[in-house]
């Protein structure tokens, strides 16, 4: 598993670090249908950003594939970047040191060691435009399901790391979409925080499945899930299920968006989540898998 730090020296003092981890702050999940334009993805999530901002969300999160939902699959192949470089990367430095707030960049395509595939990656950006994390999507996607047929091991090289992002707000565990049904990257993740899962779930696995297992995640790791979604139709003839949701670590879900393009807002309270594990200590009862 890999633990990254913050690159860039933590407030001003040790002080105000710890009170900046213990005290009530706010996070936001972005909702979108993004089409097969990026500078028109950008500029809509520049928007939603900015309504999240306003509302005061220090974390603010975008869902897969934010930045691009091509006319067909290889579409992201062809507008790839190296980590580090690229617009899209270079948006998302410049827009949370902008507004100071850390940017969790749901997924974008990084080039990927196998010839016409991409790595379908997340990567974190501190309150300075730092990025300080990246995570590869470990599960790739399969559906054979009337007339939808999905395999994203044509375009994608699967990644093999667990990340965990150390903030001033606590850790955060980082996956994505398809992830979700395999709890036990969430064992591995050890005890975190806060989840976040970038998604860009279909309407037909998401009307079954994405609440309950949102909320599973939620109530098995005692933490709060942070899960922005691509929802709705897209250009492409695609239709995502949407429901962007914040669950806390009880698993109430705080705040929702069926469909459409907006934000989701909801208040994380460290104290509440500590007395819940205290009340229930369910992670210190784990016997099987432990992180080490």
């Amino acid at each position: 598993m890999i633990i990254t730090k913050h690159s860039q020296p933590l407030p001003d003092t040790l002080i105000e670090a710890q009170e900046a981890t213990q005290s009530f702050f706010r996070v936001a999940a972005v909702q979108m249908a993004s089409g097969p334009k990026v500078e028109a993805n950008l500029e809509e999530a520049t928007r939603l950003i900015e309504l999240a901002a306003a509302s005061g969300a220090r974390i603010i999160a975008l869902p897969e594939y934010f930045a691009i939902m091509g006319m067909k699959e290889t579409d992201k192949v062809a507008l790839r970047e190296h980590e580090g470089e690229g617009p899209i990367q270079r948006w998302m430095s410049d827009i949370a040191a902008r507004h100071e707030i850390w940017l969790i960049g749901g997924s974008i395509p990084l080039y990927s060691s196998m010839p016409g595939k991409v790595r379908n990656t997340c990567l974190v950006y501190d309150n300075t435009g730092t990025q300080i994390a990246r995570y590869d999507k470990i599960h790739l996607f399969n559906l054979v399901m009337g007339t939808e047929n999905f395999s994203e091991e044509r375009t994608i090289e699967a990644g093999d790391k667990v990340v965990v992002v150390k903030t001033p707000f606590g850790k955060i565990g980082l996956s994505i979409c398809y992830d979700l049904r395999f709890p036990e990257l969430y064992r591995a993740m050890g005890d975190v925080d806060m989840i976040v899962v970038p998604s860009a779930f279909t309407a037909t696995t998401g009307k079954a499945h994405w609440e309950p297992l949102m909320r599973a995640r939620a109530i098995e790791s005692l933490a709060y899930v942070i899960a922005p979604a691509q929802g709705g139709y897209h250009v492409n003839g695609r239709e995502t299920h949407g429901d962007s949701m914040i669950i806390d670590p009880w698993g109430v879900i705080l705040d929702r968006l069926p469909r459409g393009s907006g934000v989701v807002v909801a208040g994380v309270n460290p104290h509440y989540q500590e007395t819940i594990r205290k009340s229930l200590p369910a992670l210190s009862h784990r016997t099987i898998g432990i992180a080490p």
